[in-house]
């Protein structure tokens, strides 16, 4: 299926289908898939997370997009406002040390955990391009993995995915993550 919409409106019916819930068909192993897009697509992936937040569905979905997650996580240690000053007088390489070490994959992966109810069948992960270079797919991943105690994961991922590297916007440096599964 290389037509985007027929794709999404599949993961829209996939992740309603009791096996995809349970992890069926993975052999024991995490319920982690990633649905790779072109860059180019990025606006329709947004809509198909819109719409999907408004739709009747046989699961509860959870859509998180990491931006949103990075926004909230700078409030709450209350860094948002600073962050152009400190920029503006440390240099952005400074910003971005400051910002993986105060935003890291652990804390991600915690406020997540955080917002993600005991009723949600579905975490849905956004945003992945948005939040680049301070916060690797793979890094949350392997943050979130322990604590979502089997609940299916999809991250919509703007690049491509082989089953053993992420390839982020399909051009820059791969990094390995074999714990997923490709998705449609």
């Amino acid at each position: 299926m290389k037509d985007l919409n027929a794709r999404l409106d599949r993961l829209k019916s996939l992740i309603q289908e009791e096996d995809f819930l349970l992890g069926r068909g993975l052999s024991n192993e995490v319920n982690i898939r990633i649905f790779c897009y072109g860059a180019k697509d990025e606006m329709a992936v947004r809509y198909f997370t819109e719409r999907l937040k408004t739709e009747s569905l046989k699961c509860k979905v959870h859509i998180v997009d990491l931006y949103e997650t990075f926004l909230a996580i700078c409030e709450e240690k209350r860094i948002l406002d600073r962050i152009p000053q400190l920029e503006k007088r440390r240099g952005k390489d400074f910003l971005a040390k400051q910002l993986e070490r105060s935003c890291d994959a652990k804390i991600f992966a915690q406020k997540i955990v955080e917002d993600f109810g005991n009723d949600q069948d579905v975490l849905i992960i956004t945003g992945v391009g948005k939040v680049f270079p301070f916060m690797r797919v793979h890094s949350l991943l392997n943050a979130l993995q322990e604590k979502m105690n089997g609940k299916p994961i999809v991250v919509l991922y703007p690049g491509e995915f082989n089953g053993h590297y992420l390839k982020l916007f399909s051009q820059l440096k791969a990094n390995e993550y074999y714990r997923a599964f490709s998705i449609i």
